[in-house]
C-alpha cells in the first residue's frame, strides 16, 4: 500500500507546480514508453503504428494545466496502491491529455501490457480502465516546456504536414507528455498525435 496519498497532495498546490511534481516523480520511477513501430520518419515529424493499449482514464475540468495536475494525482494514487489491494503499477509513459468540449480534459495513464485488468481493483469513482484499439497516428515531436501556444502551433504544423500528404484525421489531437513541464529543458521531447483514418502504407 502506498504510503504518501499523491492526490491529496497534488490537490493541496497550484496546479502546474502539481503537474510538475507527479511528472517529476514518475519519470523518476524510471517508466519505459509503448512499444510502437515506426513508419516513417520526416524530420520532426512521424507516422507510427500502435498496438492495442490498455489505459487508466479519467476527465478532469479547467485548464490544461489545471486538468493535468487533478488527474495525475487521481490517476497516481491508484497506480502506487492508494485506496485499493496490491502492489504499487509501475508508470509506462508517456501520459496522455485529450481536449474535450466544455473546458474538460481527459486525461490517460498507460497500464503495463503484462497487467490483467480483471485483478485489478475496480478504480474509484471518477477512474475508468479503458482499452484503445491498434492504430497508426501521425506525430510531430514538441520540444521545450509545454505551453498552450507551443502545442496550438506545433498542431497546426502537424495538420498542414497531413494534408500535404494525403492524410485523413480520425480524431481529436492528443498530447503525450514525457518530462516534467516546470524543468526549463526536457530530456525528452513531448509529442502530438492525430490518429490516421486509415491504414498507412508508405
Amino acid at each position: 500500500m502506498a504510503r504518501i496519498g499523491w492526490g491529496r497532495i497534488l490537490a493541496g498546490v497550484a496546479a502546474a507546480a502539481a503537474a510538475g511534481a507527479a511528472y517529476v516523480y514518475i519519470k523518476q520511477r524510471g517508466a519505459r514508453a509503448p512499444l510502437h513501430e515506426t513508419l516513417e520518419t520526416d524530420g520532426a515529424f512521424e507516422i507510427r503504428r500502435y498496438p492495442a493499449l490498455l489505459m487508466l482514464e479519467t476527465v478532469q475540468q479547467g485548464s490544461r494545466d489545471r486538468a493535468l495536475g487533478n488527474g495525475f494525482g487521481l490517476l497516481a494514487d491508484y497506480m502506487f496502491g492508494e485506496g485499493r489491494e496490491g502492489d504499487e503499477i509501475p508508470i509506462v509513459m508517456p501520459v496522455f491529455g485529450e481536449a474535450l468540449a466544455g473546458d474538460a480534459w481527459k486525461i490517460r495513464f498507460l497500464l503495463p501490457a503484462a497487467i490483467d485488468p480483471a485483478g485489478l481493483t475496480p478504480p474509484a469513482h471518477g477512474i475508468v480502465i479503458v482499452e484503445r484499439p491498434a492504430r497508426d497516428v501521425a506525430v510531430v515531436h514538441v520540444p521545450g516546456r509545454p505551453s498552450d501556444k507551443l502545442f496550438a502551433r506545433r498542431e497546426a504544423e502537424l495538420r498542414n504536414w497531413m494534408e500535404a500528404r494525403g492524410l485523413e484525421p480520425a480524431g481529436p489531437v492528443e498530447h503525450a507528455y514525457y518530462n516534467s513541464p516546470l524543468k526549463p529543458g526536457t530530456a525528452h521531447p513531448n509529442a502530438l498525435l492525430i490518429p490516421i483514418a486509415r491504414t498507412f502504407e508508405a
